[in-house]
């Protein structure tokens, strides 16, 4: 009797075993394949079914009808109200009331004081003629624009208003031939002119004539 061991070291005596079982798996996974290729088309053959499913409407509420507009009810026909006639007793007009108001004018007042004369105005001083200074007298001197002009005389009528002092105040000329040509040489020198002390001043006047001489 041979080992186990023995057996299985000679793989030649198990060859046709082995070659059986791979033609039995062989055989069942083509009798697989080829059936369930089959069933497959046959299912892609069969027609298929389709179904319409309808929409489910859903039952809307019954909603009551509106209601019917209300009618305003005519007015009521007019009817005129019965005339009443009432009579008014009628009142005396009375006639106006006329007051005359007397009216008095007040007596007249005394009338208006008459305003006072002015007082008379001071009498106007007298000019003394002729007067002549005292101490030295500053001479006038022949203007030179005069000689330009070739004017060789003239004359001068001069008010002079002296203080009670005896001091030249102001010379006014009175008269002047030419005039305007000796007039700013007359005030100037009879302007330094003194006079004799009074107790009141006074005006005088001077007369002063020019001529050119060679």
């Amino acid at each position: 009797m041979k080992s186990y061991r023995e057996t299985q070291r000679n793989p030649v005596r198990h060859l046709p075993s082995v070659i059986m079982v791979g033609l039995l798996h062989v055989l069942v996974g083509y009798a697989l394949v080829s059936g369930l290729a089959r069933k497959v088309v046959e299912v892609i053959k069969a027609p298929l079914e389709t179904k319409i499913i309808e929409e489910i409407k859903k039952a809307l509420p019954d909603t009551p009808p509106p209601p019917p507009p209300k009618l305003a009810a005519p007015p009521p026909p007019f009817i005129p109200p019965p005339e009443v006639n009432i009579q008014v007793p009628v009142q005396a007009q009375q006639a106006p009331t006329i007051t005359t108001v007397t009216t008095t004018k007040p007596p007249p007042g005394p009338p208006p004081k008459a305003a006072p004369p002015a007082p008379p105005a001071p009498p106007a001083p007298v000019v003394r003629k002729n007067v002549r200074p005292v101490g030295e007298i500053v001479r006038p001197v022949f203007p030179r624009q005069a000689i330009r002009d070739g004017i060789q005389s003239g004359s001068i009528v001069a008010h002079l208003v002296i203080r009670p002092d005896g001091t030249v105040s102001e010379v006014r000329i009175i008269r002047a031939k030419p005039p305007r040509i000796f007039d700013r040489e007359v005030i100037r020198a009879l302007s330094q002119w003194r006079f004799a002390p009074e107790a009141v001043g006074f005006i005088g006047e001077v007369d002063i004539d020019f001529k050119l001489t060679d």
